[in-house]
């Protein structure tokens, strides 16, 4: 008896072409039972044997939903333990609480005549977005192989309009005073649109390796997304490390800091795969490192925006008397533009999808 149960607990770990085995000691007797026959699709977890390896997660064996679920079924799965409800509720409240400070902000603006404020309203726009987008991706993203994929696209390109609306706010507020209408300011807009087409292009080519070549994938998706903050956060560096005279009396170095030690921890997290790796089966449904991930984003998300309102609020008079604020079409042009070439990208990988041959994508090489 003892055998057979250390025999069951290995399970997880052999793969086939198809399938992966995602949970342990779920029979398929719970599958077809009168409860879950009552559901569009079944919901919880579902038997090792029925989780497809394209949604198998390093780490993660119990808790995952069932691979073609309805759309009704993972709207109801928010309300469920699986290992994507802390993924989804992580950023879905978090949403709301960015977007009560973007309405309340934007109800003590005079959008039409205070230019100064345009760039930290798309900000905060941004940042209502991407946790959004994160949320529906999580939520509805095992409905079907080829629909996770395509959440997943679109998520990235909500995570690059994010880092695009950091970077014009940071281009208004944040640059040091040194490297303020140097060559370096002029450019730094532009270059961050090119940088969202880049990385979306990138985050979302590197799914087609996701079964294939993990590592590979890893890497780029990490890059994908490691190369465009390190734009952005170029003015930080700066002032933080190269004229760190000029920020020492400004109370938002504070924040930027903190804003970077979070960041540098999500990306830790989200790299690592860590405490489930070292312990398989223990933090599928609390405490994985993805939720760990969108806890620190979402922090650092905040201590980023509290950082902008700071020095867009300290640094008012001295910006309006030394910079020109970036225009309308300016701001207008650059959202565009990232949303017509982020939305090429995704339209061209999501029709790929249907001309790659399955077994191309979706089996493990061998």
């Amino acid at each position: 008896m003892g055998g057979a149960r250390r025999k069951a607990r290995r399970a997880p770990a052999q793969v086939q072409p198809r399938l992966s085995r995602g949970c342990r000691g779920q029979e398929e007797s719970q599958w077809s039972s009168p409860a879950c026959a009552a559901f569009p699709r079944p919901l919880g977890w579902t038997p090792g044997t029925l989780v497809i390896q394209v949604f198998h997660e390093q780490g993660i064996l119990f808790g995952y939903r069932h691979p073609q679920s309805s759309a009704t079924a993972c709207v109801l799965s928010l309300f469920q333990m699986t290992n994507e409800t802390l993924n989804i509720w992580t950023h879905l409240l978090p949403f709301w609480f960015f977007m009560w400070r973007f309405v309340s902000t934007l109800r003590v603006t005079d959008i039409l005549n205070d230019s100064y404020s345009w760039p930290l309203l798309v900000y905060m726009g941004a940042s209502c977005v991407y946790p959004l987008a994160s949320s529906c991706a999580h939520t509805f993203s095992s409905m079907s192989k080829n629909a996770r994929h395509i959440c997943y696209f679109l998520d990235y390109g909500a995570v690059n309009l994010f880092s695009l609306g950091s970077a014009i706010a940071y281009s208004a507020y944040v640059f040091p005073d040194t490297l303020v209408c140097t060559t370096f300011h002029d450019y730094y807009v532009a270059l961050a649109v090119l940088n969202t087409v880049v990385s979306t292009g990138l985050s979302c080519y590197s799914r087609f390796l996701e079964i294939r070549k993990p590592g590979l994938c890893k890497i780029l998706r990490v890059l994908a997304f490691a190369y465009p903050y390190t734009w952005d956060s170029l003015p930080i560096f700066s002032r933080l490390f190269l004229f760190p005279g000029e920020s020492a009396q400004n109370e938002a170095t504070m924040y930027h800091q903190k804003h970077m030690a979070m960041t540098l921890l999500a990306s830790f997290f989200y790299s690592a795969h860590l405490p489930e790796r070292l312990a398989p089966g223990r933090f599928d449904y609390i405490g994985h490192s993805h939720q760990l991930f969108h806890v620190c984003v979402i922090l650092a998300t905040h201590m980023q925006m509290e950082a902008i309102l700071l020095d867009k609020s300290l640094r008012k008079e001295w910006l309006l008397a030394n910079c020109k604020p970036l225009l309308f079409p300016q701001i207008a042009g650059a959202i565009l533009l990232c949303l017509i070439f982020s939305l090429s990208n995704i339209i061209y990988f999501s029709a790929a999808l249907y001309r790659i041959p399955e077994p191309e994508l979706h089996k493990k090489e061998t």
